[in-house]
């Protein structure tokens, strides 16, 4: 059987650097960053105090009052998404046979915020006084489930949770639900909202953030000599992926074309990613071959890139093993360098990247990037986007646990 083609034709994001795609995609082009001092909750007793955080984020003209108290943070930054990436798409759902749209998005922790709440209520006022609502609200499918419920939609129906690859992951089998046949649209994508306190001192037990907090503004640079981890950020990517005469039938807009997918695993360490950079070569080799493209077809690669000595170097070792004598003709940067590492919604705001960089031809920058790295020598489009005509990006998303994921779209052709 052939498989089906797949196309872009709908963008949703709630990000540190804008609330709807819009805005996100002027602050990426401009290279304004969205990290500063955490302003949820006193974070003075740890070692990182900054964050990428959403500002002025009002889901109220989507989602009701009574629907927000039942939903975690992290699901209301999925709903808003998938509302926005349903109303860019231009599709009229009422003209849609709803068992044939499903909903498929990633998240790394799901609910933390609505645990840490409940954690205090059982301790200080007792078992009774628990939410009913506890358990659906932290769990993390409740993201898809609650798109589904808020859009009337009955076809596949999934999570993925994979660390920081979840948002590729689920872009990536939404991709193959529909090549499939098992639907014609798919909302697919990833969202996080953990900066929270257990969050954040979590990921401080690891010494895995970045400590500048005096200059919060520079604190997330990727590939840069003086890196020194990660800035934890909260948001979300949606994007309406859907088979491609279902698209033309209706007239869509098409923003880019759906073209590989690859997914691999390190099999080596909790939190480290394999030296050799083996686990990455094979996701990105796997992609270009599901894709049926060559090395020197990529024009530019949207790294995963966050800011951490051992991910920014093993990354880069990874291009310049798998693409060769090419790999410095490639430009590659990091988005985190502006929104922070938004864990499992990364890898669907940053294919909306990808889809924008190709309609627009133009490539956001690496910010921050000051220091040049011996070991860190690629072309990482530092501090000023460029315009480049473009017509195939990939895009990298690395998660915990040794699980990779390569997204590759290309210029829908006719």
């Amino acid at each position: 059987m052939n498989e089906r083609r797949v196309v872009v034709t709908g963008l949703g994001a709630v990000t540190p650097i804008g609330n709807d795609v819009k805005d996100f995609w002027k602050s990426c082009i401009e290279g304004k960053g969205g990290v500063g001092p955490i302003t949820g909750f006193d974070a003075s007793p740890f070692d990182s105090r900054i964050a990428g955080e959403i500002k002025n984020f009002d889901p109220s003209p989507c989602i009701t009052p009574k629907e927000l108290r039942h939903m975690d943070r992290f699901v209301q930054l999925a709903v808003v998404s998938a509302k926005e990436a349903l109303a860019d798409s231009g599709m009229d759902l009422s003209k849609e046979n709803r068992d044939r749209v499903g909903v498929l998005i990633g998240s790394g922790i799901g609910g933390l915020k609505v645990i840490e709440e409940q954690h205090n209520v059982l301790l200080q006022k007792g078992a009774g006084r628990l939410s009913p609502f506890l358990i659906p609200m932290l769990i993390v499918n409740m993201a898809p489930g609650q798109v589904a419920i808020q859009l009337g939609l009955r076809g596949p129906n999934s999570c993925v949770a994979t660390a920081c690859a979840s948002g590729g992951h689920a872009v990536g089998d939404a991709f193959r639900v529909i090549q499939r046949g098992e639907a014609d649209v798919m909302f697919a994508g990833g969202t996080e909202s953990c900066v929270t306190r257990l969050g954040v001192g979590g990921f401080c037990a690891m010494h895995a953030l970045s400590t500048r907090n005096d200059d919060p503004a520079h604190a997330s640079r990727p590939f840069d000599l003086e890196r020194d981890g990660f800035v934890m950020a909260e948001g979300s990517g949606i994007v309406v992926l859907e088979e491609l005469e279902h698209a033309r039938a209706r007239g869509a807009r098409i923003y880019a074309e759906m073209v590989g997918y690859g997914m691999t695993g390190d099999g080596y360490h909790m939190t480290a990613p394999v030296p050799d950079g083996n686990g990455a070569i094979r996701c990105m080799r796997a992609a270009l071959n599901d894709a049926g493209l060559n090395l020197d077809d990529i024009g530019y690669i949207n790294a995963h890139g966050t800011s951490t000595k051992l991910n920014d170097k093993i990354e880069t070792l990874a291009v310049k093993t798998l693409f060769g004598a090419n790999a410095k003709k490639i430009p590659v940067s990091s988005t985190k360098s502006m929104t922070g590492h938004l864990l499992g919604a990364a890898g669907g705001v940053e294919l909306i990247v990808c889809a924008l960089s190709i309609r627009d031809n133009v490539l956001a920058p690496t910010i921050n990037y000051e220091h040049p790295d011996p070991e860190c020598d690629l072309d990482y489009v530092p501090n000023k986007s460029r315009e480049k005509k473009l017509d195939v990006a990939m895009s990298n998303s690395l998660g915990f646990g040794g699980h990779n994921a390569t997204l590759i779209v290309k210029r829908f052709n006719g």
